[in-house]
């Protein structure tokens, strides 16, 4: 996906919190939202994922849905799809361990500990 912008400050904020996730781990997008400030919704942190222009810098792929599902990857949904089948590759070869079409609970990092990664990079 092209970006014909320079990102806004919530993307930034929402990529700055992204890059803070470390190799091998994930979040999700509800806990991106709850760990941002002010908190936002997960949909919107979607949103910025799917613009985001710095990947692989900023590591999109290591956001996944609240059921812990792959969900999207660059604007695709869908286990099948080539985007979404990137993504799972990607998170396999960081040590993510994924069954099915479900991440290990061990690797998620929720809200309050994204929020002392984020702060520990500052």
């Amino acid at each position: 996906m092209t970006i014909d912008r320079p990102p806004t400050a919530y993307e930034e904020r929402v990529y700055t919190m992204c890059s803070a996730i470390p190799k091998g781990r994930v979040t999700t997008y509800g806990d991106m939202a709850k760990a941002l400030s002010p908190p936002s919704c997960a949909r919107a942190v979607g949103q910025a994922m799917r613009r985001n222009p710095f990947a692989p810098k900023v590591p999109c792929h290591r956001v996944v849905a609240s059921d812990l599902k792959l969900g999207g990857f660059k604007g695709s949904w869908g286990t099948e799809t080539a985007n979404v089948k990137l993504k799972r590759q990607m998170l396999l070869e960081e040590g993510v361990e994924i069954e099915g079409d479900l991440i290990g609970r061990h690797c998620v990092v929720r809200a309050g500990e994204l929020q002392r990664l984020v702060a520990g990079k500052k």
